[in-house]
């Protein structure tokens, strides 16, 4: 079995290149450095390490093992934070990742319900936008995510992570006030076909594209951002329409824009996602009940 600190020093004896080199980065003695390396060695059951001159350089073996290094200090970093995020969870403080509009809508809401019934909990906010939003959970970044995906996509949840559903979030098109169709009550997409669109982050473009697809059409994407303020600063001056999520009406800042909602029916599930180990800890139960009562709140407006 392999020690961890020998794999940790055989790797910066690879990047640096030597014994020598590396003992100066790792501040160790350059005898600390080869003991550490014959002690590997006798580990592997072979040399690793072969004399080329006044260097080295790495066997057959030693090349196999350094293709390994790499994910298995990575492995152990995400470990060990894992574990620091368990420990530090029992504080009461707990790290939230979502992306912008639940960080706008949710997330005020929840917190509210938070300070009131549990006031010694404390929660530090992070945005990221799925699946970025899921990669950080698992990298031990933070502790909560709240994530969103379209039907037919692939979730791509890695299989440590629980998902706690939350909200059904319908499509709606945004559209300058005096836009002919801002006087219906739905609108379908095929008829915004001429339009000039502003699209959003890679998943909700990526359903868009699609779901024009499905409709007919390819629409003329003039901008795309992902910032939902930019987005409606854009509509208002009537550079474009854009499909938004409905959780984005509630902060529709600018009179001269309105909201219809897209026919046929589009609707994204909104989830929240924690390490299963972590759903027992009390802090993260009660962040994600807190969370899923606010989605409840909204779910079905």
């Amino acid at each position: 079995m392999f020690d961890s600190r020998h794999i940790k020093t055989f790797h910066e004896v690879v990047r640096t290149g030597s014994y020598s080199a590396a003992a100066r980065s790792l501040g160790y003695t350059q005898p600390a450095v080869s003991q550490q390396m014959k002690a590997l060695e006798r580990g592997a059951g072979t040399p690793l390490f072969t004399r080329a001159g006044r260097g080295i350089r790495l066997t057959e073996a030693g090349e196999m093992l350094s293709r390994h290094a790499d994910a298995i200090l990575g492995s152990l970093t995400a470990a060990q934070q894992q574990m620091s995020a368990f420990t530090r969870l029992r504080t009461g403080r707990v790290r939230v990742c979502a992306f912008p509009s639940a960080s706008a809508t949710l997330i005020p809401e929840a917190m509210a319900r938070l300070a009131a019934d549990h006031p010694g909990i404390r929660v530090d906010l992070l945005e990221s936008e799925p699946p970025e939003s899921l990669h950080r959970l698992v990298r031990g970044e933070c502790d909560i995510t709240i994530a969103f995906t379209y039907p037919g996509m692939r979730a791509d949840v890695p299989e440590e992570l629980a998902e706690i559903p939350m909200l059904e979030d319908p499509l709606t098109v945004l559209l300058p006030t005096g836009h002919p169709l801002a006087r219906r009550r739905a609108v379908r997409l095929v008829d915004l076909a001429d339009e000039r669109w502003i699209a959003g982050c890679p998943r909700c473009r990526t359903n868009f594209l699609h779901a024009c697809a499905e409709a007919g059409f390819e629409p003329d994407i003039a901008f795309t951002t992902d910032d939902n303020l930019v987005v409606q600063s854009m509509v208002a001056a009537g550079i474009g329409v854009a499909v938004m999520p409905a959780l984005v009406l509630s902060f529709l800042c600018h009179q001269k824009v309105t909201g219809r909602v897209v026919e046929p029916h589009i609707r994204r599930r909104i989830s929240a996602y924690a390490i299963r180990e972590h759903l027992r800890v009390p802090a993260t139960a009660v962040v994600l009940e807190e969370l899923k009562a606010a989605a409840a709140a909204r779910d079905g407006c």
